[in-house]
């Protein structure tokens, strides 16, 4: 009777640790999930469940540019903001977590830029901007573009080259509601090279 008993309490035992090391699990799941030491991480996919054409994504788009509907997400770090249109404009949504299948959280919206926020979130590497503009009736000049307050990247592949400049520099201009960019220059700040002096045009560029 008494090894019964006693194979009782060590069977008990035994279900509260695994009860227990689970919790503690996902905890640290949890919390490595937000760490503010940490940049954002995430992948999103055309298709839902994960499949398709894939982009990873590891600071804030406000044009994303994709000739494709996102339908799924895998969040590896951080909460990200999923908004319909470009610069976190119109209806928007967070997301803290791998999402299959993102229509039963958008309801349908298309999604046209996105960023990290809120706690674990809004990490980028690259230094706030201070631009200064001036604004015309067929152009506009800025000292330093921003997206998110935070300088652009003069180019996000490779090398920063005068033509990824330039193409960086049209994209940006395009985000803002222009048709390109007729100038452009590139900074070097802490090693990296970002936009700089950039004017923005309807024609000519």
């Amino acid at each position: 009777m008494k090894s019964v008993y006693r194979w009782s309490i060590l069977a008990a035992a035994a279900s509260m640790g695994a009860g227990f090391l689970a919790t503690s699990n996902a905890q640290t799941v949890e919390t490595e999930r937000f760490r503010p030491d940490r940049p954002p991480e995430a992948t999103i996919y055309r298709d839902a469940g994960y499949r398709g054409p894939a982009v990873f994504i590891g600071e804030d788009k406000a044009n994303l540019g994709l000739a494709w509907p996102v339908n799924s997400i895998r969040v590896a770090q951080g909460r990200w903001q999923l908004c319909e249109k470009t610069r976190y404009r119109g209806n928007c949504r967070t997301v803290d977590r791998d999402t299959p299948m993102l229509n039963n959280v958008l309801r349908g919206l298309t999604i046209q830029s996105i960023r990290p926020v809120g706690n674990g979130g809004g990490w980028n590497p690259n230094p706030p901007a201070n631009d200064q503009v001036a604004r015309g009736n067929f152009a506009e000049f800025h000292t330093q573009p921003a997206e998110g307050n935070y300088r652009v990247l003069a180019c996000t592949r490779g090398s920063a080259t005068a033509s990824c400049a330039a193409q960086a520099a049209d994209n940006w201009c395009r985000s803002i509601g222009w048709n390109g960019s007729a100038r452009e220059h590139m900074e070097t700040v802490s090693g990296r090279v970002y936009l700089a002096d950039v004017l923005c045009v309807r024609s000519g560029y």
